[in-house]
């Protein structure tokens, strides 16, 4: 079971990192490319909140302190993902909108001079927020660019090997070829011994046989 919540981790971490990413792109486009980016991270998160589910689903299984340890991790998740909601909910909202909204409630309401202070807080952190985001979206870019390299070099690293297997297969043919040469000639060697072998045994019977009859007659 715990390896399928590292699996169920892995993925919750590749999805939160493109949802940040696709924030800090959704604060900076407009018109049709906005939609687009508030879409598909509308759908990102729905599907990161269907992974903390599977994942605690999997931790109530568990029993001792592997059990505690990972429902630590996954409360950590879901608070990220809350942070994440938050920071998606601001960045749909243009500056504009925010300015407007502040303006008028400072109208309408005749607010005091402790409510602007909290409304200029609150201005703040967007802005904060709006940066945060910002960074993250360039270390996102940044990470996808390492990883393309590091894809790039993996694959010339396979190319490198096969051409290496390649010619180990050449060269393990080769070698199959010369021990089977070798096996032959050793084989004629031993035949054309075994022969000589013969035949010099069959001089030997004939010439007893000839020096036999010489001392009989």
């Amino acid at each position: 079971m715990a390896s399928l919540v590292d699996n169920y981790e892995q993925q919750y971490a590749v999805l939160t990192a493109d949802i940040t990413a696709k924030i800090g792109r959704i604060r900076v486009q407009s018109g049709g490319e906005k939609r687009a980016f508030v879409q598909d991270v509308d759908r990102q998160i729905e599907e990161a909140q269907e992974l903390l589910e599977q994942m605690e689903l999997e931790v109530r299984g568990m029993n001792g302190t592997a059990r505690d340890r990972l429902r630590g991790r996954v409360e950590s998740h879901r608070a990220e993902l809350k942070r994440l909601t938050q920071e998606f909910q601001i960045a749909k909202k243009s500056k504009e909108d925010v300015t407007e909204i502040t303006i008028e409630e400072s109208w309408d309401n005749n607010v005091t001079e402790d409510q602007r202070k909290r409304l200029l807080d609150a201005s703040e952190r967007i802005e904060r927020s709006g940066r945060t985001l910002q960074n993250g979206y360039r270390m996102a870019l940044e990470t996808e660019e390492i990883g393309s390299q590091v894809l790039k070099e993996l694959h010339e690293q396979r190319e490198t090997i096969q051409r290496s297997r390649g010619r180990l297969r050449e060269t393990d043919a080769e070698l199959g070829r010369g021990s089977r040469l070798l096996s032959g000639m050793i084989f004629r060697s031993l035949q054309q011994r075994i022969i000589l072998a013969g035949v010099a045994l069959m001089l030997i019977i004939v010439a007893c046989i000839v020096i036999y009859y010489s001392f009989k007659s």
